[in-house]
């Protein structure tokens, strides 16, 4: 019973093969099989053709075998053939399959001698085969003729290791007898992936060709040259025999004849020939099929249950339901709803790791990117003072104040509010990209509805569209709320008698001095010149910004202090892919050995603005840019007398404190705005009013429709899903219990002259 049960394990694998070959490539089994290699004209196909029978292979000059021909051979009392991709026609006539195998190939290829991985199936059925799947690769060349790729050699090459590279292929390695064997391209190529020999089998075709006087015996014998799985001999018609139309039939007993009559040979005569080949890779391949069995179950378990989730929603699947369609509508606007909120909220499944998205990016854009470009706008020393100078003067007139003028301070105050209006606005806009990119990112699970994914986008798109007028206008009422009334009694004020104690040095609020605001990776650029980019580990504190050699923090490069440092934008270089800044000395001292600046790359964008908001947090603002006004400037405008000075510096001290109280109130109300009308509503939108906007946007059917790509994947899904259950209940009615001849002892193949 045993054996009667190993006789369906080559039948269990062609069957695999067929819908594994349909299917395509998402199912990754390594199924037992035979593939054939040798170089051009080595007999390959004559050996295929001696197994069947019949002639069925194209022959011609050059490369004749441009794509794998996986040929399955099953014992069956009619005789004819299938091919995969015409599964419902029988061929009976076998010159129609060579035909149908030529334009198969030049579907694929084109009529020149390329040559294509995706391999033609044909299964022969006849009562003259055993049952055997063989693969037919391209012979392998070393010239390319006409107009073959220059690269045909190693395109060939790679074809043939993708498949006898698998440790489930058994290697037919066919030489023809009347060329050195040391040479030979298919034993060197199946030694590179074999080196045991456990997989290789040799073939010597052509016997009958060998010069008089000379014979292969010792090679049959596997005394010269040895293999660990031995020899066949084979001989095949010779090319008058094919042109005159020779019967198989009648080769195959002139083959027998040949090696019963031939003195060198028949003594073996019983372990040659092409009957002897065939039923020896029948054998051959059973075992190996009874061998790699216990793995190729665990394997189908492993896919069916990768699969199992995945089909549930399709083994009921009925197109003409229309309750289908109207709770896929739901579930699909449901999983959307959830898959955004996830995203904004932040969630432990499915953690993007490439980059930052979603409500991360958002939260990065509201606590670095935001008060990084407030105190860029607000902070300009030169420019702040002059303005003072010019209100003050202006407030008194002709006359020479004796007290500080409060309305200057209004004034300078609310020219220095208003400019909050624009950081403000550019916080809304990047937000709204990043809302409008994670709508996209979360509708790529409606790909299998097209007309809803673009429904779903342009409705959810809009919806933010008209939250941002709203945003913008509240964020904007907020700032005009600012405007009107300057509130000089708030609890942070410093006021008018500490304004006057205070100088700028003093004003400046800093962090605990030891505190360690940043650490990373930063790439210190320098010319070749002067010794190249190299990248250090960086920490940044409340006083000083230090580079080590590593992150072990051992050896110290330099320490520079933050004193009198500020940041510009650099340029990116016209080759480089980094993101760089720089950081200057505004006294024009030299930084770090002998250069004015020191430039710091980063990865990314977002890298750079992370890395300024952190020396914004150590005191290091960004330089502003020198308007052409400036060296217009008259001199009288800086030619203070003491008193006009005093006044400003009180003033400037005045509006230092409370710009700040307002940076403070911006940064934490801006933000809150955005959630509140932007982010927060578009949530509540996609939960309660989505659905029904949808509805209403046009017929639920053609909402519905399927893509063509969804309607295949799923066929594809269930064919594989049901191909698996097929196998698994086949591999579980088979006994492997047989008896099998054990692997032949190691065979000493290093006279085998390397492939490269």
């Amino acid at each position: 019973m045993g054996n009667r049960g190993m006789e369906d394990l080559i039948p269990l694998i062609n069957k695999l093969q067929d819908a594994f070959s349909t299917i395509g490539q998402s199912c990754n089994l390594d199924l037992p099989q035979i593939a054939v290699v040798g170089g051009q004209s080595a007999g390959k196909s004559s050996v295929l053709e001696n197994f069947v029978g019949r002639d069925f292979l194209p022959r011609g000059n050059g490369i004749v075998t441009r794509r794998p021909l996986i040929l399955q051979l099953v014992n069956n009392t009619a005789e004819y053939a299938e091919f995969l991709h015409c599964k419902a026609k029988k061929f009976v006539d076998f010159d129609e399959v060579r035909s149908e195998i030529e334009a198969e190939t030049e579907r694929i290829t084109g009529a020149n001698k390329g040559i294509s991985p995706i391999p033609i199936n044909l299964r022969v059925y006849s009562p003259n085969v055993l049952n055997l799947t063989l693969i037919d690769l391209p012979g392998m060349t070393k010239v390319a003729v006409g107009d073959q790729p220059v690269d045909i050699e190693h395109q060939i090459r790679d074809m043939l290791l993708q498949f006898i590279t698998k440790e489930s292929c058994l290697i037919l390695a066919v030489t023809p007898a009347n060329t050195d064997l040391a040479n030979s391209d298919a034993l060197k190529i199946a030694k590179e992936v074999d080196p045991q020999g456990l997989r290789t089998i040799g073939v010597i075709t052509k016997l009958d060709l060998m010069d008089e006087g000379t014979d292969a015996k010792d090679i049959l014998e596997n005394k010269l040259l040895p293999l660990r799985r031995g020899y066949i001999g084979v001989v095949n018609r010779s090319q008058k025999d094919i042109d005159g139309k020779k019967d198989i039939r009648a080769a195959l007993a002139a083959e027998r004849k040949f090696f019963l009559s031939h003195p060198g040979y028949r003594h073996i005569a019983e372990r040659m020939g092409t009957p002897h080949l065939q039923k020896t890779l029948n054998q051959q391949l059973t075992n190996h099929i009874r061998d790699t069995l216990p793995g190729l179950r665990s394997k189908l378990q492993s896919q069916l249950l990768s699969l199992e989730k995945e089909v549930e929603e399709y083994k009921n699947f009925r197109p003409d339901d229309p309750t289908r369609k109207t709770k896929a509508l739901l579930q699909m606007v449901q999983q959307f709803g959830v898959d955004f909120e996830k995203c904004i909220e932040g969630s432990g499944d499915q953690v993007d790791t490439n980059e930052l998205s979603g409500g991360a990016k958002i939260n990065r854009l509201f606590h670095e990117r935001f008060p990084f470009e407030l105190v860029k706008i607000v902070f300009d020393e030169k420019e702040l003072r002059r303005e003072i100078s010019h209100a003050i003067k202006n407030v008194h007139g002709v006359r020479t104040g004796l007290f500080t003028p409060d309305l200057a301070f209004e004034v300078i105050v609310k020219k220095q509010i208003v400019k909050l209006k624009t950081p403000c606005l550019k916080c809304i806009d990047l937000v709204i990209q990043e809302l409008i990119n994670t709508v996209r990112q979360c509708t790529n699970k409606l790909n299998s509805y097209p007309r809803l994914r673009e429904e779903t986008e342009r409705i959810v798109t809009t919806h933010v569209r008209e939250r941002e007028g709203k945003t913008k206008d509240q964020v904007l009422l907020l700032i005009d709320i600012e405007l009107s009334y300057i509130n000089t009694n708030h609890e942070d004020f410093i006021g008018f008698a500490n304004a006057q104690q205070r100088n700028t040095a003093a004003n400046k609020k800093r962090p605990i001095p030891n505190q360690v605001i940043r650490k990373g990776w930063l790439t210190i650029n320098i010319s070749i010149m002067k010794g190249g980019s190299k990248e250090y580990w960086f920490i940044l504190t409340a006083e000083s910004l230090s580079w080590y050699k590593d992150e072990e923090e051992k050896e110290k490069k330099y320490m520079l202090p933050l004193d009198n440092l500020k940041l510009r934008d650099v340029e990116k270089g016209f080759m480089s892919t980094k993101h760089v800044f720089a950081i200057f000395n505004t006294e024009q001292r030299n930084v770090y050995k002998d250069l004015r600046q020191v430039e710091l790359a980063c990865d990314s964008q977002e890298d750079v603005d992370s890395w300024k908001a952190s020396f914004l947090r150590a005191g290091v603002y960004p330089e502003k840019d020198q308007t052409d006004n400036d060296d217009a400037a008259p001199a009288d405008t800086f030619s203070m007398d003491p008193q006009l000075e005093r006044q400003v510096e009180t003033i400037r001290n005045l509006v230092d404190s409370y710009i700040g109280i307002i940076n403070k109130s911006t940064r934490d109300l801006v933000p809150k705005t955005i959630m509140h009308l932007m982010i927060n509503s578009a949530k509540d939108f996609i939960h309660s009013e989505l659905l029904a906007y949808l509805y209403s946007s046009g017929d639920q059917n053609s909402l519905m429709e399927e893509s063509a790509d969804q309607a295949q994947r799923r066929d594809e899904l269930l064919r594989m899903y049901h191909a698996l259950k097929e196998a698994l209940v086949i591999i579980g009615d088979i006994s492997t219990s047989t008896i099998t001849t054990p692997v032949p002892p190691p065979a000493n193949n290093n006279w085998i002259q390397d492939a490269r």
